[in-house]
C-alpha cells in the first residue's frame, strides 16, 4: 500500500479521543448528538461523530496499563485510524507553568529499568527509549491548540484565572515522561530533571501508549494541561482546576482540531471568518 492510500484508510477509519479522567471528555460527549455507548473490558467507549467525522471516545483509566489496554482495544476492537490523547499533567520543564500547554513530540517511561541487561529507560526488545508522536497528527494538534490558547483563556471567568495565576498561558512542545507513579514532591521532580533535563512534564499514560502505537502502526497526538508543578509547591485544588480549566481546554482543542484543515484528521477548515471554540 503506497502512502497516500495508507493516509486515505487512516482518515477513513474513526478518530479516537482518549482520556484518563471523565472531566476531560464529558464536555465532548456531550457534543455527540449521536452517541452510542458500550461497556468493554470496564471501560466505556462512547461511539459516534463530532462536526461529521467518525470518532471513538473512551475513558482509559490511570496508568500504564490502563492506557496500553485501552490503546490495543481501540485498533483491534474498534478498527481506529488515528489516537489523541488529552488531559492533565504536572510541569518538569523551565518556564512550564499551570494553566500551560504541553504537547509531546517524544514519550518516554521514567520508571522504566531493566538494568543491567538493558540501560536504564529503553525498552527491552525494541532498542531505544524514547518513542516519537505522529508529526503529522501533532502537527495538526499544535494548530487546535494555538487557536484555543488564543481565545479560551481570555473567556474564563476572572476568579478562576487569579486563582490558578493563569497569565498568558503557553504552548510547550518535546518530550513527555511517564511512569505508574504520581510525581509531586520536589526530590522526585528534582531527580527527573537531572536525569531527563529535556523532560517538559511528567503523566502516568502517554509513553505506554505511544508504544503501542508504534507496535500497531497507528499515530498518536498527545496534550496536557499543566495543573501544577509535579513538586512540594504544588497546592492547587485539583477537582476545581480540572472542572474549569483542564476540562474546557480539553474539549476547546479537540473542537478546534476537528474544524482545522488538517488532513490528518479528515477534517475541514473553519469557514472565513469563524473562531475557534
Amino acid at each position: 500500500m503506497d502512502t497516500h492510500a495508507r493516509t486515505r484508510s487512516t482518515i477513513e477509519s474513526p478518530l479516537a479521543i482518549v482520556a484518563a479522567l471523565h472531566e476531560e471528555i464529558a464536555g465532548l460527549i456531550d457534543r455527540m448528538p449521536d452517541e452510542q455507548r458500550e461497556r468493554h473490558a470496564g471501560r466505556d467507549f462512547w461511539c459516534g461523530q463530532l462536526h461529521g467525522q467518525p470518532v471513538v471516545l473512551v475513558l482509559c483509566g490511570i496508568g500504564k496499563v490502563a492506557a496500553a489496554t485501552t490503546a490495543a482495544l481501540l485498533v483491534e476492537r474498534y478498527r481506529v485510524g488515528r489516537i489523541v490523547f488529552t488531559g492533565v499533567a504536572g510541569g518538569l520543564g523551565p518556564g512550564v507553568r499551570v494553566g500551560d500547554v504541553v504537547l509531546a513530540r517524544q514519550f518516554l517511561q521514567h520508571d522504566m529499568d531493566a538494568s543491567p541487561l538493558f540501560p536504564r529507560h529503553e525498552v527491552p526488545g525494541h532498542g531505544r527509549s524514547r518513542f516519537d508522536a505522529d508529526p503529522l497528527l501533532t502537527d495538526g494538534l499544535e494548530l487546535a491548540c494555538e487557536r484555543m490558547l488564543s481565545v479560551l483563556p481570555t473567556q474564563l471567568p476572572p476568579a478562576t484565572v487569579q486563582a490558578f495565576g493563569l497569565q498568558a498561558p503557553r504552548l510547550h512542545q518535546g518530550l513527555l515522561l511517564s511512569g505508574d507513579r504520581f510525581v509531586a514532591t520536589t526530590a522526585e521532580s528534582r531527580a527527573l530533571q537531572a536525569e531527563l533535563p529535556d523532560a517538559l512534564a511528567v503523566e502516568m499514560e502517554g509513553a505506554a501508549m505511544a508504544q503501542v502505537c508504534h507496535d500497531l502502526g497507528v499515530p498518536l497526538a498527545v496534550v496536557r494541561t499543566i495543573s501544577d508543578r509535579a513538586d512540594d509547591s504544588a497546592h492547587v485544588d485539583f477537582p476545581r482546576f480540572l472542572r474549569e480549566v483542564a476540562s474546557r481546554y480539553s474539549a476547546a482543542t479537540i473542537e478546534a482540531l476537528f474544524t482545522s484543515a488538517s488532513p490528518a484528521c479528515g477534517s475541514t477548515a473553519s469557514a472565513p471568518g469563524q473562531t475557534a471554540p
